[in-house]
Formats: structure tokens, C-alpha cells, sequence
């Protein structure tokens, strides 16, 4: 299968997300689709893909006009893809989103679609249960659950928007190793939207590189890091830094505490964490990580234990009480809990707002300010869908106050760029030079690794604590997410 991208534009008001672009695609090929947030990648994709129209320009499909730019048109054609945010029916269970997600006039029964589903999930080691709701899932399944229905449609051309986000570096693996068999093997065209570099130097046999909207670059593999860096960015990024700040008293503690989720169970844990310190939590998805950073905002009740926030006993409480203690929690599933579609960047600032008059000219100027500081790519009076999945993240963290007691964050730097994670976890960090203690985690262990005075590691609901982040090398940690406590 053959793909070419003719002379494609895209305007969102005065923002131009795709200016002009040409490329082909060949079957038997994975091709990264590199660029800074809010480069056009995604929108890119989308337009290909039948999510988005353009504004001009044109697909062809073995040389065919693709006519109807909408999604089932695409799938007609052989194109799926996978979004940044999967597009799900949460009140669903997985098998009954599995059959909905089956095109028109495909006809498959309950029995035939299990069979489908397990046959495939099998084929890529996902652990899926047909019949878990897909409320349940997390953002590393959600995705695995798409995946798996866009291969049981039979693509031939498959595009995965930041696919390894959320998930292990077994199944990372394991899908690559699939991803490699299906394009080499079987002639399919992959292209992999990607912020990761390493997973598109490990993978893809060439890259294209978009910047404001123009493609800049077209490289075969191998490439360096630092080349790949140079096209997105302009310029060769500097070498990471990260200062040292004493600690202060407890800002949090959790003695003797027994949490309990739907799947998971940690038992009799203890955590205290100082005023200026960073814990990062490393493990597979769902191993314990969401329910310690849930618990410690009070929007997991402890079935067993207590909890302070500077001494207080916050054992109980709702979240709103611990939001008036100072602590903050950012979900990794930015539209469904962190941030809502239909509003404004302004209307989201006058929501975290203090005041119970809302004063919109002002508001619009402490947004335009957020904006300018976090290098957004979006105005005041843009609504948050519009805006790419990286600037909605710039936006959330632009959101969090300037000096709370403990942020306790999901994934703080899911879907941004090199240069706009180094730029976020600066932020950050300024706000643990002012006592701030940040509870964090990422599926990406060199981030971990990078940020964290010390390091929780979840396994099947089992807890060891790294006193000294700096001691571990990535492949120790990998180990012991594996299980291979000592």
C-alpha cells in the first residue's frame, strides 16, 4: 500500500497547523512522525486519517483521490488510527466496545467477536479482560484496547499517535516486535507519532520532521538523537541539569495505611514525604501507583491507616479539604479529569480562580500571561479541545498554583516533546525551591530516574523504596518493576 500526502493545509482559526505538505508513505515501511507540540503531527494524521478535513490538498491511496475525509472512509480504505486519547465508550465493557468499533454492515456475534478479540490480544501479550468496564481501564489499556480493534479491522495502513505511553516495556516489546512483522512481513504502512526519539531510533526505518506546521526534514534510519533533536528544535538542546535544595519538615505521611483497589492491594505501607522533595513511582501499569497518588489527595479513601499534610490528620476527608491544605492532583487523563471540552483557556483560568466575582478582563490577562509563560500554542479565547494534546498538557500545569504543599501527578509530562518536558519539570522544580513536595509518576524511567530524590517502586501491590535515586541505573529499575525485589 502506497500513501500520498499532496499539498496539504489546515488553518484553526489563525492558528496554521499544516502549511503545504507533501509526503508519500510506502508499504513495508514504519516512518516516524517527529516535531515539537503543536508542530501539526497530530492534525496530520487526523486529516489522513479521516478525523480531520483539510483545507486543501489531497490524499491518494494507490494512487486513487480519497474522496470522504471521515473516519469510516479511511477504514474502507485500509487507514486507522490510533488516537493520543483513545476514543472509547467508558460505560461499555471492552468486549462491548471491541464489537461496537466494527464498521457498518459487518455483522460479528458475541462468540465470534471473543474469539476475535482474544486471538489478537494474544498475538501482542495484552492482559485484557472482555469483561471489565471500560470506565476501569487505564490510559496504558485504553490504548491497548484500540490497538487491538484496529488490527482486528485488518488495516493496511496504521498510524499509533504516542502508543507507548502507559504501557510496559514488556508490551513495548512485544509490540514493536509485532509492529516490525506486520510492515517488513506482511507490506503494511506503520507511522508512529512519537515524542519519544528513542523509540523511533530503536524502530522506524525513516522519520519526517514537522516544525509550525511545515515538514523540515525527511531522514532514513539510523539517525542520532542529536540529529533528530536539530531538525525538531532548530538546534542542539543542552545537557539536563537539576539542582540540589535541602529538605525540609514532613509535608505528608502515610503510617500503617492499607489501600484497596479494584484489582490491587497495598498493605500496612508507611511514606513520609519533606517539604522540597521529589518521589517518583515506578512500576507496570495498574501495580499501585494511581491508588498512592489518588490516596494522598483524598480522592482514595485509605481502607486502613492514617494521613497528615503538615501535621494535620486528613484521615477521611474529601478532596476539597485536601485542596484547601495545599494539595494538588493532575490525572493523566487530561480531557476526562484534569481539564474540560467546550471551555476556554480564560474559563479555565476563572475555574481555579480565588474570587467569588469573576472579572473576566482580568482573567483574560492572568491567561494570556499563563500562555506567554508556558509557550502555549493558543489563545485566550481558544477552547482546550482545539489545542494539540502537548499544549493541553503546557496548559494543565500551567493551571497548578504557584506554592502548594504537594502536587501529586499522573504522568506530569505525557505527550510533550523533549524540550517541553525539560521545560515543565523546570517549572516544577521552582516550586519545590519554595518547599513544594512533588509525588509523581511516568512510564518513562529516565524521567524518573532524572527527578526523583527517591523512588517508590509498585509491583502487583507490593512497595520497596530506592532511598537514593542517584544510585540506580535504568536497567536495575527495570529489574526490579519486573519483581526482582531484593
Amino acid at each position: 500500500m502506497d500513501i500520498a500526502l499532496q499539498h496539504i493545509s489546515k488553518h484553526f482559526g489563525a492558528v496554521q497547523a499544516n502549511q503545504d505538505i507533501s509526503v508519500s508513505f510506502h508499504g513495508g515501511r514504519i516512518i516516524g512522525i517527529l516535531g515539537e507540540n503543536g508542530a501539526g503531527k497530530s492534525t496530520l494524521m487526523k486529516i489522513l486519517s479521516g478525523f480531520q478535513p483539510a483545507d486543501s490538498g489531497e490524499i491518494l491511496v494507490d494512487g486513487i483521490p480519497l474522496k470522504a475525509g471521515n473516519p469510516l472512509a479511511a477504514l474502507a480504505a485500509g487507514i486507522g488510527m490510533l488516537q493520543q486519547d483513545p476514543l472509547d465508550v467508558p460505560s461499555f465493557t471492552i468486549i462491548e466496545d471491541f464489537i461496537y468499533g466494527q464498521p457498518p454492515g459487518r455483522r460479528v456475534n458475541g462468540r465470534a467477536a471473543f474469539t476475535l478479540f482474544r486471538e489478537t490480544c494474544q498475538r501482542f501479550g495484552f492482559d485484557l479482560d472482555p469483561d471489565m468496564p471500560v470506565s476501569q481501564l487505564s490510559i496504558g489499556q485504553r490504548q491497548q484496547l484500540e490497538i487491538v480493534r484496529l488490527l482486528a479491522l485488518g488495516v493496511k495502513t496504521m498510524i499509533l499517535d504516542e502508543p507507548t505511553t502507559g504501557i510496559s516495556a514488556e508490551q513495548k516489546s512485544v509490540l514493536f516486535n509485532a509492529l516490525t512483522e506486520l510492515a517488513h512481513s506482511e507490506g503494511l504502512v506503520i507511522l508512529l507519532v512519537s515524542h519519544k526519539l528513542e523509540d523511533v531510533i530503536v524502530l522506524c526505518d525513516e522519520a519526517i520532521v514537522l516544525r509550525a506546521g511545515k515538514l523540515v526534514g525527511q531522514v532514513e534510519m539510523p539517525a542520532t538523537t542529536a540529529q533528530l533533536v536539530s531538525l525538531m528544535f532548530g538546534q542542539v538542546l543542552a545537557p539536563q541539569t537539576r539542582s540540589i535544595v535541602p529538605l525540609g519538615e514532613p509535608s505528608l505521611k502515610l503510617e500503617n495505611v492499607t489501600l484497596k483497589g479494584k484489582r490491587i492491594t497495598i498493605e500496612n505501607f508507611t511514606l513520609n514525604i519533606r517539604r522540597g522533595e521529589v518521589v517518583g513511582l515506578a512500576g507496570l501499569d495498574g501495580s499501585g501507583q494511581e491508588l498512592l497518588l489518588r490516596s494522598v489527595a483524598g480522592l482514595t479513601r485509605l481502607h486502613h491507616g492514617a494521613v497528615y499534610v503538615n501535621d494535620r490528620v486528613m484521615t477521611g476527608r474529601a478532596y476539597r479539604d485536601f485542596m484547601a491544605a495545599g494539595v494538588i492532583f493532575s490525572a493523566a487523563g487530561r480531557l476526562e479529569e484534569g481539564l474540560v471540552s467546550g471551555l476556554t483557556l480564560t474559563e479555565h483560568t476563572a475555574l481555579v480562580g480565588q474570587g467569588a466575582v469573576i472579572q473576566w478582563t482580568a482573567e483574560r490577562e492572568r491567561t494570556a500571561a499563563r500562555i506567554q509563560h508556558f509557550n502555549v500554542r493558543g489563545k485566550p479565547e481558544s477552547r482546550i479541545e482545539a489545542l494539540s494534546g502537548g499544549n493541553q498538557q503546557r496548559f494543565l500545569m500551567a493551571l497548578l498554583p504557584e506554592t502548594p504543599t504537594l502536587l501529586s501527578l499522573e504522568q506530569p509530562t505525557r505527550g510533550l516533546d523533549v524540550d517541553s518536558a525539560r521545560y515543565i519539570w523546570e517549572q516544577l522544580l521552582s516550586r519545590r525551591s519554595q518547599g513544594t513536595a512533588i509525588l509523581f509518576t511516568s512510564p518513562d524511567l529516565d524521567e524518573v530516574v532524572a527527578y526523583s530524590d527517591r523512588i517508590i517502586v509498585c509491583y502487583s501491590g507490593k512497595l520497596f523504596e530506592i532511598a537514593d535515586a542517584s544510585r540506580v541505573t535504568i536497567d536495575e529499575l527495570g529489574r526490579l518493576i519486573g519483581g526482582a525485589f531484593p
